[in-house]
């Protein structure tokens, strides 16, 4: 028999909940697979060609996976809870009322287009009559109070050493752009790109009613200014080192290294009064300054105005929501239209009151009973763990034991918070939803700056309950799985149980590796950093990690673009162990066990419910953009890069040396 913890589980699909009792488990589908690739040549290609040939990419979207056919399922949940409220006669200041009344707002697109920039106007206005650095000053706070992040971004953080306490915190930003490279690179296409952004920006500003030709000269000093920014912006693989970021220095080192009236900003943002903070990247605050105030005052004017429209675009007039598509979704990322209006107002829902939607989605898709058996999947997961620490041949008896600690100090979270946010201080006012836009930034600031100073609430989650993803946070030292992965492709009651251990299990596993990463391990059970290594167990980390860097450099994400190693190690890192793991806690579970379904073992179905869940479609502006960018490896890589170091998939479907998918020189770091 299988395991009855698995076969028990209980998440039923959301069209079901009323249906009664669940039907008994479907067997395991061969047709999902392209029986014409030779698993050992292909193994993407052989458990995801079916899948890619039935969902072409979508006009509407630029990429297209499996996380986004989960996506859309729970949308369309969302959807229906949101149309309710809308039609609700609810109590003013209720999650109903708040709910219904932001979703009507969104969908009210005459209302919108009439009230045009009314709302924004004071606040352009008072751009366009700026006359010196002061007036500088006091634009930099009015926008960053609405979550404008001109120049650079103030928020509020755990302490990176003392993860009890939140502390303030400076960083680097101000760029429109993706990423600093876009700026700096200097091939054809980055040039390209620089250009049809200049474009943008000037159209942008005349559609706020600049003159055309004065708008295109001052898109040209929005884009010099950013450049300025982006050559002191650090990179995003050094960012990905915590000891990077972390530069701990008083108010009067602060003002020293940047003379900017810092004590006025601090006030002005009504930020509780602290002594000290963290200042992620001096060099760039250091840098940024020196260069760009000798720029006229009319590229600053240019520069906040288009940042303020740019982030308010998709909350105004359709002129300005088709431009600004236009340029990041059509031509940036390769999306040919937008999405239906219904889905787009779901989103800025679920983005604006996460927690008040979350908390119906919950109530109409999650049930306790799958919290609980979830739960016990984790916990399986985690014994996994322990095995694989305690039997690493390169690591000494100290460093496991200081890694069994934080794996016993890991917090798991599943489902949904333990704490739901607050929105009772949120106007939502019906037919206002630029207005309700403003309010709901203003507040999201106010609630991170007043956490300086006080204890670090480690319950907090940075995602919402119907997201489709999961998270480790180093700081807080858990895993955190919400109620929107917890279903199929990753998880369902309905099918084979090895194609859940490699689905869900991949994904805990992945989570639970992230803990000890390439940047993870340089934290300790309590999430503060601290190097818990031996020397000796350290440089065999570093370079077992420095072998999947080097694999996942060799792959081909776009064109001629490579994966970019380094910036994608702690994922690769957490791909490749979190698919160990999950196996081993499968041959635990399954106690020897072979039984075979349509002629495939268990452990063929498990790389089969690994590898399927990385299926997918995408343009290749997307794939570009993410190459550039993302931490991810492409699906395709992830599947096939991590399965090709493991010697029980190579055993499971009998591949033999010399074949695409038995690396000649497997990594393996958990």
């Amino acid at each position: 028999m299988y395991s009855r913890l698995l076969v028990a589980f209980l998440l039923v699909p959301l069209a079901a909940l009323a249906a009664g009792p669940v039907a008994p488990a479907t067997a395991f589908d061969p047709g999902t697979i392209d029986g014409s690739v030779d698993p050992c040549v292909d193994f993407y290609q052989y458990a995801c060609n079916n899948w890619v040939a039935q969902h072409p990419l979508p006009p509407d979207r630029s990429r297209y996976a499996r996380f986004t056919e989960l996506s859309e399922r729970n949308e369309n949940v969302l959807l229906e809870i949101l149309r309710r409220d809308a039609e609700a006669k609810a109590a003013a200041g209720s999650a109903v009322q708040k709910l219904g009344d932001e979703f009507n707002s969104c969908m009210n697109t005459a209302a919108i287009d009439r009230q045009g920039l009314a709302p924004l106007q004071p606040e352009l206005d008072r751009i366009g009559a700026i006359a010196g650095h002061h007036d500088i000053f006091d634009e930099v706070v009015r926008l960053h109070l609405i979550g404008v992040p001109a120049f650079f971004e103030f928020d509020s953080q755990a302490d990176f050493k003392n993860s009890t306490r939140t502390v303030a915190n400076l960083q680097q930003g101000g760029l429109s752009l993706p990423d600093r490279d876009y700026y700096l690179k200097t091939d054809t296409k980055s040039v390209e790109i620089r250009q049809r952004f200049v474009e943008h920006v000037a159209k942008m500003l005349a559609l706020s009613g600049e003159p055309v030709d004065a708008a295109k000269a001052h898109a040209q000093m929005v884009l010099d200014l950013e450049t300025i920014l982006a050559r002191n912006s650090t990179d995003r693989v050094a960012m990905r080192n915590p000891l990077e970021r972390y530069h701990w220095m008083t108010r009067a080192a602060l003002a020293s290294l940047a003379p900017f009236d810092w004590d006025a900003y601090f006030k002005a943002m009504h930020a509780p009064d602290f002594d000290a903070l963290n200042v992620s990247n001096p060099d760039f605050l250091h840098g940024a300054e020196a260069g760009i105030f000798d720029r006229p005052l009319e590229a600053f004017r240019a520069y906040f105005a288009f940042h303020l429209l740019h982030r308010y675009a998709e909350l105004v007039s359709e002129t300005f929501e088709n431009e600004n598509f236009d340029f990041w979704d059509r031509y940036l990322t390769g999306a040919h239209e937008p999405r239906p209006r219904e889905f787009r107002c779901v989103q800025a829902v679920d983005r604006g009151l996460g927690d008040l939607l979350g908390q119906q989605y919950i109530e109409a898709a999650f049930g306790p009973d799958a919290k609980r058996q979830i739960a016990e999947l984790v916990d399986q997961l985690e014994k996994a763990m322990g095995q694989d620490i305690q039997t690493l041949d390169w690591m000494t008896a100290d460093t496991k034991k200081a890694a069994l600690a934080k794996l016993a100090l890991i917090t798991n979270n599943v489902g949904y918070p333990k704490k739901w946010r607050d929105y009772s201080a949120v106007a939502i006012v019906p037919g206002d939803y630029l207005g309700n836009g403003l309010r709901i930034a203003r507040a999201a600031v106010e609630r991170s700056l007043d956490k300086i100073g006080k204890p670090t609430d480690k319950a907090e989650w940075r995602m919402t309950t119907p997201t489709v993803n999961a998270f480790y946070s180093q700081a807080f030292n858990s895993i955190n799985f919400p109620a929107g992965i917890l279903q199929p492709p990753f998880f369902d009651p309905h099918r084979d149980m090895a194609l859940n251990y490699g689905a869900i299990g991949g994904v805990i596993g992945h989570e639970m590796t992230h803990g000890f990463d390439d940047q993870g391990r340089k934290y300790d059970g309590g999430g503060n950093l601290r190097d818990w290594w031996t020397p000796a167990d350290g440089a065999a980390f570093e370079k077992r990690t420095a072998c999947i860097a080097d694999q996942y450099s060799a792959f081909t994400a776009v064109g001629d673009m490579k994966i970019n190693g380094r910036l994608t190690l702690g994922e690769n890192t957490a791909d490749n162990g979190g698919a160990r793991i999950a196996y081993m806690a499968m041959e635990n579970a399954l106690h020897g066990n072979r039984s075979t379904i349509a002629g495939y073992t268990p452990e063929q179905r498990f790389f089969l419910g690994f590898a399927q869940v990385w299926c997918m479609n995408q343009a290749p502006q997307e794939a570009r953009q993410r190459a550039l960018t993302d931490p991810h490896s492409p699906g395709r890589f992830r599947a096939i890069g991590t399965l090709e170091n493991m010697p029980e998939f190579q055993q499971a479907f009998s591949c033999k040396v010399g074949q695409p998918m038995v690396s000649p020189n497997a990594c393996r770091a958990w």
